[in-house]
C-alpha cells in the first residue's frame, strides 16, 4: 500500500466479500484485522479478494521462525529497494548537474536524445512499480498517490520526448530532470518511511520475541522437547535457566528470578517459588524452575498481549474517520485543481509553459501519504510505547479517550486494596503461642481471614487439631494441644456467654480503623483477638495524588460497608465515597456520573466490576483480576500497580497530541502547497523533494513520541 486510499480500497474490496462483518486496514502497520462468519467465508477468500484488487497478503502467524521469515522478506526488499533508488540517483545525477550548472548561470545542456536515454530507464524501469500501483488502484474504482506521481512525471517526460523527437529540444521546454527527480525522491521517500514504520513496530516485534517456539515437558520420566504450541494443560514444563516461559504456569519446584520487564513493566527480577505463577515469556534467572501448565498456547499471556497491542494498532481512532473520508476523494480533487491550473495560465495567462509546470506541480506535491500515516503511526508508537511500560490498550478508541477523563471510579477490594486479608494486630490477653493455637485450629482452611492467620505462622511450627467443628457464619472449634478453642465473630462469643469486656477499649479502637475482629476463647475465657484488614496498596495514594495533580476528580465505588470504606477513602486520598453498593447497581452509578457530559474511566478487577468497566467510557482492568474484567476494559494496567494509571492517561494525552501534530502538519501542508503550486510558485523538483519529505516527517514526528516521560 502507498496511501490512505490503499487502505481505504481494500476495507471496501473486504467488505464486499460475503460474510465479512468489519474490515480494518492498517497503512502504517500493513495489517488487515477482520471479522467475518466462518460458515460464509474462508481465510482464502480473503486474500484471494485482496490479490485480484491487486496487492499481496499472507495470514498472520505465532511462531519465531514466521517472524524471522517476514523480516528476511523486509530485509530483501529493502536491499531491492536501495539498488534501485542507487541506480535511479546516478542516471539522474547528470540532470540535475545541468540545472544546477544553468541554476548558477552556467549555461550547459547535455544532448536532448541522451537526456531520453537517462530518464527512459528511471521513468519505466525504475518507476514501474508505481505504473503498477497507479493501475490496480484505478482498476478497482480509486486513485492513490501511485495515480498522481504517474501522471506528474509521465506528463513531464512524455511532452519533453516528443520535443526531441520532432527535433524541437530546447533547454526550456525540455522536463526530463523534473520527472527523474520526483521518481528518485518518492523512492526516498518511500525507503525512509519504511524504515521509520518498521521502527514504530519494534515494540509489537520485541513482544512477538519473547515466544519461544520449543518447551521442555515431562513424559513418561523423560524430559521432551516438543513444539509450545502443544503443551496441554497441566503438564509439566522444565525451564532452565535464561529460558524464556513458553507457557503460562505455577511454579512446582526451584527457585529463581523471572525478568518481566517486556510483559509487565516491571524493572526488577520477580523472585519466584512454588506456588508462584510464572506468565509466557518473562525470561528466567539462574535457577531451575519446573511449571505447571495453567495457560497455553493462544491463551498465554504473551499471546493474549501481542494480540490486543495488534488489535489496537490495526484499529482506528475516531478521527481517522474523517481522514478517510477525505482520502476518498483526495485524489479526484487533485486531478481537477491540476487540469484548473493549466487552463487558468494557458487560457487566462497565455502561458502554456508555465501552465504546464504548473499543472505538474500540483499532480506531485500532493500527498495523500501524510494524511493516512498521520493517526496510525501515532497509535502504533503509543501503544507499544504503552505495552513496554505494563499497560495494555485493547483500542484506539480508549487510546484518544483516555485523556479526555475527568473522573475515576476505583472499585475498592483488589484495586486500591491488596484484595486478600492480613493481619494487621493482635491482643493476645497474655497467652503463650497465642497465634501458634489459632493458626494451628484453622490449618486447612481456605476462608480467607484462615489464609490471613496461617500466612503469619511458620508451617513447621503447626500442631495436629482434633475435635474440630465448623460453626457456619459464625466460626469454629477444635482442641490443640489439649487446649480446646472457640475461634469466630463477637456473635459467636456472645452465644458462648463469654465475657470480653477486658478487651473492650482495644476492640473498639480497631473496629473504628475498619478491620475485621476474629476472637480467640478457651471457655470459659476470651483469650483475645486477631484484627484482620485487606492492606492498601502501597501505590494507591501516590497515584491518587498524581490523578489529582492532573484536575482528575476521584472516586471510590464499593459494595462493603460505609465505615470501612472511608478508612481506605482517608489513607489514599479520594475525594468521594459510595459504599455499600450492589454490584448490579455500580453500573447506575457509574452512569450518574457520566449524566453531566463528563467523560468517566472506571478501574475495578473483579467479575463483579465487569458491567460498570463496561459501561463507563474507559474502562481499566488490573492484570491481576478476573480475566472477565480484562476482557470488558479497554485498558488493562498489567502489574496491578495503579501508578500505571497516571501513565496510561499521560500517555494517552501524549499520544493525541501527536496525532493532531501530524494531521495538521498533514492537511496544512496539502492546503498550503498544493495551492503554491497551482500559482506556479514551485518547480517539480521541489515539489517531488516536499512530497517526499512530507509523509517522512509525518512518522517521524510520531516517533518523537518514545521519548515521552512522567511528569
Amino acid at each position: 500500500m502507498t496511501c490512505a486510499a490503499c487502505s481505504t480500497r481494500l476495507e471496501r474490496v473486504l467488505g464486499k466479500v460475503e460474510g465479512v462483518e468489519r474490515a480494518l486496514v492498517s497503512l502504517a502497520a500493513e495489517r488487515a484485522d477482520i471479522r467475518f462468519d466462518p460458515a460464509l467465508a474462508r481465510p482464502e477468500q480473503l486474500v484471494a479478494a485482496i490479490v485480484k484488487a491487486g496487492f499481496q497478503a499472507d495470514l498472520t502467524q505465532s511462531g519465531e521462525e514466521d517472524l524471522d521469515r517476514a523480516e528476511a522478506e523486509q530485509a530483501r526488499e529493502a536491499r531491492h529497494h536501495l539498488v534501485a533508488l542507487g541506480i535511479s540517483a546516478l542516471l539522474t545525477l547528470p540532470l540535475v548537474g545541468q540545472m544546477i550548472l544553468d541554476l548558477s548561470g552556467i549555461p550547459v545542456m547535455i544532448p536532448g536524445w541522451l537526456q531520453l536515454a537517462l530518464a527512459a530507464p528511471v521513468q519505466f524501469v525504475i518507476g514501474a512499480r508505481f505504473y503498477k500501483g497507479a493501475w490496480t488502484s484505478l482498476r478497482g474504482g480509486m486513485g492513490n498517490m501511485d495515480v498522481l506521481v504517474v501522471l506528474g512525471t509521465s506528463a513531464a517526460f512524455g511532452l519533453s520526448a516528443w520535443h526531441v523527437a520532432v527535433g524541437d529540444a530546447h533547454h526550456h521546454n525540455l522536463y526530463f530532470e523534473g520527472a527523474a527527480v520526483v521518481i528518485t525522491l518518492v523512492l526516498l521517500g518511500k525507503l525512509l518511511e519504511t524504515r521509520a514504520k518498521r521502527s514504530a513496530a519494534g515494540a509489537i516485534r520485541a513482544l512477538m520475541r519473547l515466544r519461544p517456539n520449543v518447551a521442555r515437558v515431562e513424559r513418561d520420566g523423560l524430559i521432551l522437547e516438543v513444539p509450545a504450541a502443544l503443551v496441554a494443560m497441566g503438564e509439566v514444563v522444565v525451564l532452565r535457566p535464561g529460558e524464556a516461559a513458553p507457557v503460562d504456569g505455577s511454579v512446582l519446584s526451584g527457585e529463581s528470578q523471572m525478568d518481566e520487564s517486556l510483559i509487565t513493566g516491571e524493572s526488577l527480577p520477580v523472585p519466584k517459588g512454588p506456588g508462584d505463577v510464572v506468565v509466557a515469556g518473562a525470561v528466567n534467572g539462574d535457577g531451575l524452575l519446573r511449571l505447571a501448565a495453567t495457560r497455553v498456547g493462544a491463551d498465554s499471556t504473551i499471546n493474549r498481549i501481542i494480540r490486543m497491542v495488534q488489535g489496537a494498532q490495526a484499529a482506528k481512532a475516531p478521527v481517522q474517520h474523517l481522514v478517510d473520508k477525505v482520502s476518498a476523494i483526495f485524489v479526484p480533487v487533485v486531478v481537477v485543481i491540476a487540469v484548473l491550473s493549466f487552463l487558468g495560465w494557458w487560457l487566462l495567462a497565455g502561458d502554456p509553459a508555465t501552465a504546464f509546470v504548473a499543472a505538474v506541480s500540483v499532480l506531485v506535491i500532493a500527498c495523500p501519504c501524510a494524511l493516512g500515516l498521520a493517526t496510525p503511526t501515532g497509535i502504533m508508537v503509543g501503544t507499544g510505547l504503552a505495552a513496554r511500560r505494563g499497560i495494555l490498550i485493547k483500542d484506539a478508541e480508549a487510546l484518544e479517550r483516555a485523556h479526555h477523563t475527568r473522573v475515576v471510579v476505583f472499585d475498592k477490594t483488589g484495586t486500591l486494596t491488596e484484595g486478600r486479608p492480613a493481619v494487621v494486630h493482635v491482643v493476645d490477653g497474655g497467652q503463650p503461642d497465642f497465634l501458634r493455637l489459632a493458626a494451628s485450629a484453622q490449618a486447612g482452611s481456605e476462608h480467607p481471614l484462615a489464609r490471613a492467620v496461617l500466612a503469619v505462622v511458620p508451617p513447621e511450627s503447626l500442631s495436629p487439631v482434633s475435635d474440630f467443628a465448623a460453626l457456619p457464619g459464625r466460626g469454629l472449634r477444635a482442641v490443640v494441644e489439649s487446649h480446646s478453642l472457640l475461634l469466630g465473630s463477637s456473635r459467636l462469643m456472645a452465644e458462648q456467654g463469654l465475657d470480653l469486656s477486658a478487651f473492650t477499649d482495644a476492640a473498639a479502637e480497631q473496629e473504628r480503623l475498619g478491620r475485621t475482629l476474629m476472637w480467640v476463647a478457651e471457655p470459659p475465657r476470651a483469650l483475645g483477638f486477631i484484627a484482620v484488614a485487606d492492606p492498601v496498596k502501597p501505590s494507591a495514594a501516590g497515584a491518587v495524588a498524581a490523578l489529582k495533580a492532573m484536575g482528575v476528580e476521584t472516586v471510590m465505588l464499593t459494595g462493603d460497608n460505609a465505615r470501612a470504606a472511608q478508612v481506605v477513602a482517608e489513607a489514599v486520598g479520594v475525594d468521594r465515597v459510595v459504599a455499600e453498593v450492589l454490584p448490579e447497581d455500580k453500573t447506575a452509578e457509574v452512569a450518574k456520573l457520566k449524566s453531566g457530559g463528563r467523560v468517566v474511566a472506571m478501574v475495578g478487577d473483579g467479575v463483579n466490576d465487569a458491567p460498570a468497566l463496561a459501561a463507563a467510557d474507559i474502562g481499566i482492568a488490573m492484570g491481576t483480576g478476573s480475566d472477565v474484567a480484562m476482557q470488558a476494559a479497554g485498558i488493562t494496567l498489567m502489574r496491578g500497580d495503579l501508578s500505571l494509571l497516571a501513565e496510561a492517561l499521560s500517555i494517552s494525552h501524549a499520544t493525541t497530541a501527536k496525532i493532531r501534530q501530524n494531521l495538521f502538519w498533514a492537511f496544512g501542508y496539502n492546503v498550503i502547497a498544493i495551492p503554491a503550486a497551482a500559482f506556479g510558485l514551485l518547480t517539480p523538483v521541489i515539489a517531488g523533494a516536499a512530497m517526499a519529505m512530507s509523509s517522512v516527517s509525518v512518522v517521524s514526528n510520531s516517533l518523537l513520541l518514545r521519548r515521552w516521560r512522567m511528569t
